[in-house]
């Protein structure tokens, strides 16, 4: 590993002000457990590291309010599987938690540099999409909003500009909605996923009112499947209608293949967990 230096800001501006618009070399440290490995296999070199460890305590923490959730983008993944207002608010993130990695992971990775990572095999991206989640990113010309679905621009890849950071992250209370993620492993249970599909349904009666069907690791990016969307939508759920959308979400699914499966092997997946999601969803048994 060759040298490098390491800054560490007081502020959260002062960081933004060390982070270089032109130099990919530099780069925001937040919990690095990706980033280190990177580092380790020789696929990034920085010239310098700019920790987030001591800007201000802000954001670091978890609030509740009528509206639902504000997550500070330092706020660990542990801190988020434990907090009792996630489980109160979105039960959905807190079992996911449960085997996103392993706790030592999660005990040392943030919410931000999960989201900023953009590793489309991560779980939380399609639970935060899937529960319409939104967040505060700021730069050297302030802050700007921005829906969790229109972070990920690809593999890897982000809208965000080198010298901006991922400051909170808003999440709706799932209030009436019904939720459920469900992934698909080819090892360990927090193994990196095959597969992962986050689904959030709002009822009318008996009809759908509106859903949001969102696939990971199977694709390049975590992304709404909304051919699915649109055949559940207004209708009454049965096998015949599951069966449709689960057609619909593996036409429209930008599958990757890779060592955990092939093009086809991945499609079909998506066509039969599409279908167990929503069914978990309706039935409440969540993930």
């Amino acid at each position: 590993m060759i040298p490098f230096d390491l800054a560490e800001p007081k502020s959260f501006i002062e960081a933004i002000k060390l982070l270089d618009p032109d130099d990919a070399s530099v780069r925001p440290f937040a919990g690095g457990t990706a980033l280190m490995l990177m580092m380790k296999a020789g696929m990034f070199r920085p010239t310098r590291l700019v920790s987030l460890a001591k800007i201000e305590k802000k954001y670091f923490g978890i609030a509740a309010d009528k509206d639902g959730l504000r997550i500070g983008a330092m706020t660990t993944l542990s801190a988020l599987e434990q907090s009792a207002d996630v489980k109160k608010l979105a039960p959905m993130i807190t079992r996911t938690m449960r085997t996103l990695s392993n706790v030592r992971v999660r005990n040392v990775a943030t919410v931000g540099g999960a989201l900023a990572h953009a590793d489309p095999h991560m779980d939380l991206p399609p639970v935060l999409i899937a529960l319409g989640a939104t967040m505060s990113i700021a730069g050297p010309q302030g802050e700007r909003e921005l829906a969790v679905e229109d972070l990920f621009t690809g593999y890897f890849e982000t809208v965000l500009k080198k010298n901006e950071l991922i400051a909170e992250l808003r999440v709706p209370a799932e209030d009436g909605k019904r939720a459920a993620y469900l992934k698909v492993t080819t090892g360990s249970a927090d193994d990196w996923p095959a597969l992962g599909v986050a689904v959030a349904i709002e009822n009318d009666g008996a009809s759908v009112k509106s859903v949001r069907i969102v696939a990971s690791a199977a694709t390049s990016k975590a992304m709404r499947l909304s051919s699915a969307e649109k055949v559940l939508t207004g209708q009454r759920i049965d096998d015949k209608l599951l069966a449709r959308a689960g057609d619909s979400a593996a036409e429209e699914a930008d599958i990757i293949a890779d060592v955990r499966g092939s093009t086809p092997y991945k499609r079909e997946l998506i066509r039969v967990y599409v279908r167990r999601a929503v069914q978990q969803a309706l039935a409440g048994s969540g993930a």
